[in-house]
């Protein structure tokens, strides 16, 4: 039996139906702004994606997290 997904990550199956892309392309995305704060980060995904406040905070944590920022 699969383990059950919680916090940020548990948005992603949404985030990808939603926005039509699969988390990868996003964290590929945050590659281009890596050096910026955790906000700006979120601001560039809203502000070039058009992707909502609340799915882009939980792929800038999920980022954040598996880079060690």
């Amino acid at each position: 039996m699969a383990e059950k997904v919680s916090g940020p990550a548990s948005y992603f199956p949404f985030i990808e139906k939603k926005y039509g892309q699969p988390i990868d392309y996003w964290m590929t995305q945050l590659d281009t702004v890596r050096d910026a704060k955790h906000m700006e980060q979120v601001a560039y995904l809203k502000d070039e994606h058009g992707m909502g406040h609340g799915h882009a905070n939980a792929v800038v944590a999920v980022y954040r997290q598996q880079n060690g920022l």
